[in-house]
């Protein structure tokens, strides 16, 4: 396999093969910190300086603020530089996915408010020194898509190879070592727009972001784990689900439903299989933009681009907003989301030769700051875009990371969406897993039926 260098071009930047490589050199890995970020972005600013030097990031918080109120916006004095609609989309379009795009000019009223960049992403010393370790240790398996080996608590192929290696970037991207989170899910109604959210209690450990950088690979060999309950509607209260996502096999499902009282384990909840009460609108693997294993895809590493994303978006993941005065018939409220010019890493992903999906090929942006899954454009059989994603990152102050928790999927097929992980009316503890808040015997079938059965 041959490591890939960025070298700059007039449209953004583009990937060449350079000398062959399992790891980054010592003289590659030597860039992080000085040309790179410590994780593997371009430090400079582009070439009409629309997106700024890396500084270190804007990580701090403010001072006043406390973990688990509302944050406020750091930077809402800034005004938008300008608009993109179903007008002007064409002459963004270099900047703009074809799943942007097809929103703009599909959806009545869909604009994008497009403000200054601010690379605030910013990240503890620990996981600068954890991906500077995996820079020339961390390794595929020899299948070339599952995880071979890596430190935890740090990216495992800050200068990538192939779409593998980025899309273990965006699997190991550092988001602490657990949280606890109430959140609501909406589901669009076109026409009135009234919905009725399905709010959930969720507990997640996420062990590949233990900072102490051990052997990623060694123990029970879990990538993440989720434990998820049901508060409403009514009809759904009690509802529990557990998922199991291990590195290099399937995931494990169980669910709990109150009316049964009884545990079933989930015959597949695994690639394209639909999530279960979420009205056929997403696909497992799509949870949150993208979860499972790699090895039903070929994952193409196209390069570096330019592109317009949802970033700093601390207006429209304010937990004390009313979810009515945020989400309308046919999309979110537009003036609350902030859009931004990154740099970011495509990939294109197409199913393997003998597997199936029901989408044959996926196109992935990863911010290359952070390492997370801003956009996603899913195609059908026929090649056209399906379903369009993308993520709402901010800053949480208290770990420090850049982070997601919401994300919308736009069905293009049936015309509705439906936003998935949101905050407004919620809450979220960032350092749970830090601080003791979770307890990983919770994770298991036979904790869910004692919780079951209470």
């Amino acid at each position: 396999m041959k490591r890939l260098t960025a070298i700059a071009t007039a449209a953004g930047l583009l990937l060449v093969a350079a000398a062959p490589a399992l790891a980054a050199t010592e003289a590659q890995a030597a860039a992080l910190g000085n040309t790179l970020t410590p994780l593997g972005a371009e430090k400079a600013a582009n070439r009409d300086g629309s997106i700024p030097a890396w500084t270190g990031g804007d990580s701090k918080a403010p001072g006043g603020w406390k973990p688990g109120t509302a944050r406020p916006d750091p930077f809402a004095a800034d005004k938008p530089l300008f608009t993109i609609d179903a007008a002007s989309a064409d002459r963004y379009k270099d900047r703009l996915s074809e799943g942007q795009l097809a929103l703009l000019k599909g959806l009545k009223g869909y604009r994008m408010d497009v403000y200054p960049t601010r690379r605030s992403c910013g990240y503890p010393q620990q996981v600068y020194d954890n991906t500077r370790k995996n820079a020339t240790g961390a390794r595929l398996a020899a299948n070339g898509y599952d995880l071979g080996a890596a430190v935890t608590g740090g990216i495992p192929f800050p200068i990538p190879a192939n779409g593998a290696e980025a899309m273990w970037n965006y699997k190991m991207r550092w988001v602490g070592e657990g949280r606890i989170e109430r959140y609501s899910t909406v589901f669009s109604q076109p026409g009135d727009g009234k919905f009725v959210p399905l709010v959930q209690d969720q507990w997640t450990a996420t062990p590949l972001g233990n900072p102490a950088g051990k052997p990623a690979t060694e123990g029970d060999g879990f990538e993440w784990l989720v434990l998820n309950e049901v508060v409403t509607p009514a009809a759904r209260t009690g509802e529990i689900i557990l998922v199991h996502y291990y590195q290099a096999k399937d995931n494990d499902a169980w669910l709990y439903f109150p009316g049964q009282r009884r545990v079933r384990r989930a015959p597949t909840f695994a690639y394209d299989n639909p999530v279960p009460g979420y009205e056929n609108l997403l696909a497992v693997d799509q949870y949150p933009m993208f979860g499972g294993r790699l090895d039903r895809y070929d994952w193409k590493l196209v390069g570096k681009q330019e592109l317009i994303i949802p970033y700093n978006t601390f207006r429209f993941n304010n937990q004390d907003a009313k979810l009515a005065d945020v989400f309308g018939p046919d999309y979110p409220k537009r003036d609350l989301i902030r859009y931004e010019a990154h740099r970011v890493w495509k990939i294109e992903a197409t199913v393997k030769q003998g597997q199936r999906h029901q989408f044959p090929k996926r196109v992935i942006y990863l911010d290359e700051d952070s390492w997370m899954m801003v956009a996603a454009d899913n195609y059908d059989a026929q090649g056209k875009v399906w379903r369009v994603q993308e993520s709402y990152p901010y800053v949480a102050w208290e770990l420090p990371a850049c982070v997601y928790q919401g994300y919308t999927v736009y069905d293009l097929n049936v015309g509705r969406y439906m936003a998935d992980n949101m905050p407004q009316e919620g809450k979220v503890d960032w350092l749970a897993g830090k601080e003791g808040r979770i307890d990983m015997k919770r994770f298991n079938a036979d904790e869910l039926r004692r919780a079951g059965s209470r």
